[in-house]
């Protein structure tokens, strides 16, 4: 069996921007309800376990989950916590990250860290931000922290992205995927985390929007400026 970072989606021949534009054109701009299940085993070569609260093993580590949630929404919440520092509640998920991987590091027969990629490099960034590993057994689950603010578990706004990349895949073996919705408050400055919400994503569904992309760097390239105007840097306070 070939190693997921040695397999690879087969096309049955080269597709051209035409084809591709055509693909999407006819999907009507979006893949509607493809299996997460599906997509990970696609791209990785890896298959989504799902949870059983019955199996022992999954037991356990449910109970782990739910004491270092607990301990980490009661700690960001009192008066003085360090996520009151951060204006943005992006900012605030490294903090829930941390604080879990120490609790459940704490947990006997569980151990916790980030996920590494394929080369063995530890990756911070994309899906999914914890591995987790119920010793006796094994069993890996791979965990992500999501901060959402209260009133919005039903909004559409996206929330959740994969991105399958070969180099920077982090998912390397059969594992159970959970992600956490922590509710907090909205009030900047003095961040209250209210209640948290585990989903099973073993038959969570995700859609494809197909866009065309570039960066800053792409754009304002010397070979595409055809003019330029207004002072440098600096110019406007003489």
């Amino acid at each position: 069996e070939k190693k997921p970072e040695e397999r690879a989606v087969v096309y049955s021949a080269q597709p051209t921007v035409d084809s591709l534009i055509e693909m999407v054109l006819s999907s009507g701009d979006e893949f509607k309800d493809i299996s997460f299940q599906n997509v990970i085993e696609s791209s990785t070569g890896r298959t989504i376990l799902p949870f059983d609260a019955g199996d022992p093993a999954d037991a356990e580590v449910l109970a782990a989950i739910s004491s270092a949630l607990d301990a980490a929404l009661s700690k960001f919440s009192e008066e003085g916590s360090p996520t009151n520092s951060e204006k943005r509640i992006n900012e605030v998920s490294s903090y829930f990250e941390e604080e879990i991987r120490h609790h459940l590091e704490r947990e006997p027969g569980i151990s916790c860290d980030y996920p590494k990629t394929a080369e063995g490099r530890t990756q911070r960034s994309g899906y999914p931000d914890l591995r987790i590993v119920h010793e006796e057994s094994g069993r890996v689950t791979y965990f992500d922290p999501k901060l959402v603010e209260t009133g919005s578990l039903d909004s559409s706004l996206r929330s959740f992205y994969f991105s399958p990349k070969t180099e920077t895949n982090k998912v390397l073996e059969d594992a159970h995927h959970l992600l956490v919705g922590i509710e907090h408050d909205g009030n900047t400055g003095n961040w209250k985390f209210l209640r948290w919400h585990l989903v099973d994503l073993s038959e969570f569904k995700v859609r494809l929007k197909a866009e065309f992309q570039a960066s800053n760097r792409d754009l304002y390239q010397p070979n595409l400026m055809i003019g330029e105007g207004g002072n440098e840097p600096g110019e406007e306070n003489r």
